[in-house]
């Protein structure tokens, strides 16, 4: 009979879906309502998904223990926290600092993902070019919306229609950031943009020399504490950079691995929390395009395969023990709750509950409710 050697081998402990789930809820805040101040909470979130300006207000009002609304709009209007174009070319709101830090890094995705979509229109025209002479009209100090701005721009490319050109000037090659009041609570108020740097008072972070990626390192750090562990996937899906191969390999001895119930690799930091998956997890309600959904290749640890494109079509949704269980909306000042599946009886008072705590938030004292609807057939 063959011996055994005398090492062990090791193996991987492998999470299994509840498990990611309740690590997901707590490095997001969704498991326990956070005592932190607002500005720590965006940081550590590495931004909120922004495009739909209110929506971060209830993000956070489900993830932090007495969130005032009106904290948010002072870090807006201080500029402390910024409205820009950055990961997967999506709106996010996010702390100044993280946007410094991190637009040079994502700078080649973003002219990659514009050109992409305007392919044709954008055909032949220099990206340096049509950058420099987005930062000239930018000069006087004068916001300016993307249409305004493309119609400026199409003064000179006679040929080309001015959206590509003011998308591609705001969305690619210029830092730029939203002015309030866009994104300040309950306020209206359409897209006007000025450059980052003029903004904060301070230059973007120049982009690190060939053969390093200490941005890149941050990133996979920042990103595992906020929605580890996760497979190098998911933090491609998340940020929209192409993985992120080196600063991964670079940071690799310092994180533990595991294995997910595909055989895929996870990656966390050490003593990131990963709580019993028999944890309580309560109802939470999230705002459309949660990055606690989106930031995820792999989102089946939060919504079932068939509920997937709820979360790409801006479906505000309700998590019951921690999945989404139910679709909600506001009609009328009434919070109307519509389950994806049956809700026991004490799923659906818990529900009602927290449904009528966020009307209360976003009514501000007037006139509210909630309804919990009939099952989705």
């Amino acid at each position: 009979m063959a011996a055994f050697p005398d090492t062990l081998m090791t193996v991987t402990p492998v999470l299994g879906a509840r498990a990611l789930n309740r690590a997901t809820l707590a490095r997001q805040l969704l498991l326990d309502r956070a005592d932190v101040p607002v500005q720590d909470a965006v940081a550590h979130l590495c931004g909120l998904q922004a495009q739909e300006p209110q929506e971060p207000f209830v993000g956070l009002w489900s993830r932090l223990q007495g969130f005032d609304p009106d904290e948010l709009s002072t870090l807006l209007v201080d500029r402390q926290v910024v409205r820009t174009h950055l990961m997967r070319r999506t709106v996010h709101l996010l702390a100044a600092d993280d946007a410094l830090a991190w637009r040079s890094r994502h700078g080649a995705m973003l002219r990659q993902r514009v050109w992409g979509v305007y392919r044709r229109d954008l055909d032949g025209i220099d990206p340096a070019e049509l950058g420099a002479a987005g930062e000239s009209a930018f000069a006087d100090g004068t916001p300016r919306t993307m249409g305004e701005l493309g119609r400026e721009l199409a003064e000179r490319w006679q040929d080309v229609a001015p959206r590509p050109l003011g998308e591609a000037v705001i969305g690619a090659l210029v830092p730029v950031v939203q002015l309030p009041p866009r994104g300040l609570w309950r306020s209206a108020g359409g897209a006007r943009y000025v450059p980052m740097a003029a903004w904060l008072g301070r230059d973007v972070d120049p982009p690190a020399p060939d053969g390093a990626d200490p941005v890149g390192e941050a990133l996979v750090r920042r990103y595992l504490a906020a929605f580890g562990p996760a497979a190098t996937a998911d933090l491609r899906a998340w940020c929209g950079l192409a993985g992120l191969p080196g600063a991964v390999a670079s940071v690799r001895d310092e994180l533990v691995t595991f294995r997910d119930e595909r055989g895929r690799e996870l990656l966390d930091l050490p003593d990131a929390p990963r709580p019993d998956p028999d944890t309580p997890a309560p109802v939470r309600f999230l705002p459309a395009f949660d990055n606690a959904i989106l930031g995820y290749d792999d989102r089946s640890r939060i919504i079932d395969p068939d509920h997937r494109l709820l979360s790409v079509a801006g479906e505000r949704v309700v998590l019951v023990d921690g999945r989404v269980a139910a679709t909600w909306v506001v009609d009328a000042g009434t919070v109307v709750v519509t389950p994806l599946r049956h809700f026991s009886r004490a799923d659906r008072a818990a529900v009602a509950e927290e449904g009528g705590r966020l009307a209360a938030f976003l009514s501000d004292g007037e006139r509210s409710g909630v309804r919990v609807a009939a099952a989705s057939p």
